[in-house]
């Protein structure tokens, strides 16, 4: 049986079976502490019943009016938990965030396998951001978001988003 909780500071000590996979975006301990320490109710953790962590998911909640919207800064689960539902029910806790309109992230176009997860979860690609991901190899985002019950007439998401490209300098005229 396994436990999801509030993410500990103690924890970046014991999730390295997590972070060192390869699909797995990893920040600086200071970035960690920051969101533990500005969003702690959106930075949960999935252990086992021995305590070993098995994944994590880390938020915030950022706009204004109808920007007003949860943010999935990191999931991930270790390779050895995948397929047991444990990002469906991480997930969840994001979803629920201070009556937002919606909830979105960003994913490498390359990760199919994520895109067809975030699609099972009722997320729709709202835009396409050049370079998002720059560094030794630059790879465009897509930009993905859920609708929330608050947005009844689904006015936050946007079809056939992955024709629609921006810079990452555009981002926030953008939203």
């Amino acid at each position: 049986m396994s436990q999801l909780r509030r993410f500990k500071a103690t924890d970046l000590f014991s999730f390295n079976n997590v972070n060192l996979d390869v699909l797995t975006e990893t920040y600086n301990i200071s970035f960690y502490l920051q969101y533990l320490a500005r969003w702690p109710d959106l930075f949960s953790v999935q252990t086992t019943a021995q305590g070993n962590v098995m994944g994590y998911v880390m938020g915030k909640a950022e706009g204004t009016g109808k920007n007003w919207h949860g943010h999935v800064t990191a999931i991930t689960v270790g390779p050895e938990y995948r397929r047991l539902g444990l990002a469906d029910g991480m997930m969840d806790l994001l979803e629920e965030v201070y009556d937002a309109w919606f909830v979105d992230l960003y994913v490498r176009v390359s990760n199919a396998v994520a895109i067809g997860m975030y699609r099972k979860f009722g997320y729709s690609v709202y835009r396409r951001v050049k370079n998002y991901y720059a560094g030794t190899i630059d790879e465009d985002g897509y930009d993905m978001r859920k609708p929330l019950k608050r947005d009844k007439k689904r006015e936050t998401i946007r079809e056939n988003g992955e024709n629609v490209l921006v810079n990452p300098e555009d981002l926030d005229s953008w939203r």
